[in-house]
């Protein structure tokens, strides 16, 4: 039965000329070794006859070479095909991913697990089925090998056929649906895991560990069952072909024996006869395989559910003016309730309010990084993020802060200038060259790194999330002086704690409960005693 991702896979298969080498070592490797038992039982009866002809034994070791060089080739080709497939799905997956955009439809995890996993199970199909196909036409050729001995002897080895078919089909059918329950349930904990990872510092300081463990392992028992179910099922359909097996090699043998009585056959023959039935029954020896191939159609049926997933339509409606940022009603469950804001073009807007208040997913929405539930988002122009703890990408120091522009050294120095952290780097033992893995940086450091990347992007948004709390309130200021001399004009929202960098903003943003309480200059609001309170209390 045709499933969603098959279309995929044969698209990574017909993608690469590759398989079809493949599919050429595998034919002569198989040929090869459909000869190899008639040449073996020809050299028995030679040997038995007390006579030494050199062809004979020449044809047996060549045949022997090409299936030992082809089993070797084949390994190498193998290796570099599920490499090259499972790259090409990891990279198409992820550029979808992206462009699904933050948030996307997918949990972290179980995208972490899709672009892992299930590339790595889908990118292996070529090998798997060719594996199969060589599997299916050795079985057939052994079949015409045996009525070629002895026609008796292939329609002894056919009565086994059905009962072979029936095992075949039944494991199909009851491993489909625990494989698939398998991958969607391991996808579903490691999104879990990724987020308890994320907030470990929350979960340790609200003290809630054992419950975030409950929550994580909680799909564990459907984790089981569906394992269980695999392993079963692979259970029984292995000692069912335990016993076929043997049972249609005596079978041959006995009708062999047979045809040695009456004369027809000779004492290599028999031992052909037995190569040959091993070989047919060699189908029923790849239940594994056929486990590995429902596994990698239920893998690319999810990587197709990404893929087939489109992206949001994006609102048409901009502001007019570059820069400029508005909020119409705007919810998100249990952060935001009904915020209106206007924040206009090349404003400086700070973002204050209590612990729990929402205001780093009042950023993340202005910024683009978050969803909302309800309400309309509006803004215009390239917006640039700095978080309080970055994570720094790229495999230097300079690049990381260039990292996913296509900014040169001189835009990448001016802004680490402007985020008042060049100074720093160019005493590094290889300056803006230093690996990240090698640059020792303090909290406040890797802030102004981050302050850096978004500055490099000449974005009409900058967006800081509490981005300078790790700096002292001079270098605050001049990272605030530097911003306005290398962005002017540009809107900018911060969220502090500061009551400094309020001061300085053109407007504040006091949000409580998720709600804007109000908003207006720093000065203006003082005089409100709740709003010094956000300050002189504490987060």
């Amino acid at each position: 039965m045709t499933k969603p991702g098959d279309a995929l896979l044969f698209s990574t298969v017909k993608r690469d000329y590759r398989p079809w080498l493949l599919l050429l070592n595998a034919a002569v490797t198989t040929a090869a070794g459909l000869l190899l038992p008639t040449a073996l039982a020809r050299a028995v009866d030679m040997a038995l006859g007390g006579e030494l002809v050199p062809a004979t034994i020449l044809f047996l070791l060549v045949l022997a070479a090409v299936e030992i060089l082809g089993d070797a080739i084949g390994i190498v080709l193998a290796a570099s095909i599920t490499a090259r497939g499972t790259a090409w799905l990891r990279r198409r997956l992820s550029e979808h991913l992206l462009t699904l955009g933050h948030p996307a439809p997918f949990a972290h995890g179980d995208a972490v697990s899709r672009v892992t996993g299930d590339c790595g199970n889908a990118g292996s199909v070529a090998v798997t089925f060719t594996g199969l196909v060589v599997t299916v036409v050795s079985s057939a050729g052994s079949v015409v090998a045996l009525a070629l001995l002895d026609w008796r002897l292939a329609v002894v080895f056919l009565v086994s056929a059905p009962v072979a078919a029936l095992l075949i089909r039944t494991h199909m059918r009851l491993t489909a649906d625990d494989v698939l329950t398998y991958q969607e349930v391991s996808g579903e904990v490691s999104a879990r895991l990724l987020d308890s990872v994320s907030g470990l510092r929350t979960i340790s300081a609200a003290g809630i560990a054992d419950r975030e463990t409950a929550r994580v392992l909680q799909p564990l028992p459907r984790l089981a069952a569906a394992g269980a179910g695999m392993w079963r099922t692979q259970a029984k359909m292995m000692w069912r072909a335990g016993l076929l097996l043997p049972a249609v090699e005596v079978a041959v043998l006995a009708a062999a024996g047979f045809g040695v009585l009456q004369g027809r056959l000779s004492t290599g023959d028999v031992l052909a006869a037995l190569g040959y039935a091993a070989l047919g029954m060699g189908i029923v020896g790849q239940i594994t395989q056929l486990t590995v191939l429902e596994r990698t159609r239920a893998s690319a049926g999810r990587i197709a559910e990404v893929l087939d997933t489109a992206p949001p339509q994006r609102p048409r409606a901009r502001p007019p003016v570059a820069g400029a940022l508005e909020l119409r009603a705007v919810s998100v469950d249990g952060a935001l309730h009904d915020v209106d804001l206007v924040v206009p073009a090349g404003a400086f807007c700070a973002v204050v309010g209590s612990s729990g208040a929402g205001k780093s997913v009042l950023a993340a929405v202005l910024g683009g990084l978050s969803a909302v539930d309800s309400g309309e988002v509006r803004r215009s122009g390239d917006v640039g993020y700095a978080f309080e703890r970055p994570v720094l990408l790229g495999a230097t120091i300079g690049r990381s802060i260039g990292y996913g522009t296509d900014a040169d050294d001189a835009r990448i120095r001016d802004a680490a200038v402007a985020a008042q952290v060049h100074d720093v780097l160019i005493r590094l033992p290889r300056g803006y060259e230093t690996p990240v893995a090698d640059t020792p940086l303090s909290g406040g450091e890797a802030q102004r790194i981050g302050l850096a990347r978004a500055i490099v992007r000449d974005p009409e948004v900058l967006v800081l999330d509490d981005a300078t709390a790790s700096l002292d309130t001079v270098t605050e200021a001049r990272v605030d002086t530097a911003l306005t001399t290398a962005l002017p004009g540009r809107t900018r929202v911060v969220v502090t704690h500061r009551p400094a960098t309020a001061a300085r903003a053109d407007l504040v943003v006091w949000l409580e409960n998720g709600r804007v309480r109000a908003t207006g200059t720093h000065r203006e609001l003082w005089n409100d005693e709740d709003y010094r309170a956000v300050f002189t209390g504490g987060e």
